[in-house]
């Protein structure tokens, strides 16, 4: 396994994908976790899904441009790319988080 993961650049990161990733409940929860805790490894949540689904809820998360991924040991730390999403997308995350809240 690479070193390196591949993350889109900011002015490739498309509304499409980014609304696609997180109309998953399981990718919500993911991405809700992870904007309250700043940062998190893929190991950390329990969630109701075995271990290849999960790391494809990573991978489209991180596909769509809404996470990044860095490698650490053997295991990778995410963080939402919050400043690329305000920038492209202002208030969307906001959006969809406050209305997890309800």
């Amino acid at each position: 396994m690479g070193t390196t993961l591949e993350h889109p650049l900011r002015e490739s990161i498309r509304i499409e994908a980014v609304l696609q990733a997180l109309a998953d409940p399981v990718r919500l929860r993911i991405v809700q976790a992870i904007a309250e805790r700043g940062e998190m490894a893929c190991g950390v949540l329990e969630l109701p899904v075995s271990k290849s689904t999960l790391t494809h809820h990573w991978r489209v998360l991180r596909d769509a441009g809404v996470i990044h991924q860095q490698p650490v040991g053997t295991s990778k730390v995410n963080t939402l790319r919050r400043e690329d999403l305000d920038t492209l997308f202002p208030g969307l995350l906001d959006g969809v988080l406050a209305g997890l809240q309800i």
